[in-house]
């Protein structure tokens, strides 16, 4: 039954990340240093083609940790200039990932 459920996810999908695509890097913030150390909640930057289920796999195969939740959010770019020309940085999207009160990931 499992198999079944993996190939319908793989088809509707079409491609299949592995999770050191998924997760582009951490985003060590001030907010997010206090985030993590107040209600154990850690931010990332991700790919644009992953998903919840993806962010969880990656989160937990990556830092052996227990992932209870997953928010995701798509940042628009900024509008740059630079001397004369104009134009924007590039859209990105985040994760806020909770963990379990037993787990927890050291970046430092």
């Amino acid at each position: 039954m499992a198999d079944s459920q993996e190939m319908k996810r793989n088809v509707r999908k079409g491609i299949q990340l592995e999770p050191h695509q998924v997760i582009v890097r951490p985003l060590v913030t001030e907010k997010g240093v206090h985030y993590s150390s107040e209600f154990n909640q850690y931010a990332f930057e991700i790919s644009p083609l992953a998903d919840k289920g993806d962010v969880k796999r990656a989160v937990e195969a990556l830092f052996n940790v227990k992932v209870l939740k997953v928010r995701t959010q798509t940042r628009a770019g900024k509008p740059r200039r630079y001397r004369f020309r104009e134009g924007y940085t590039k859209d990105w999207k985040k994760a806020v990932v909770t963990l379990d009160s037993e787990s927890r990931i050291d970046f430092f």
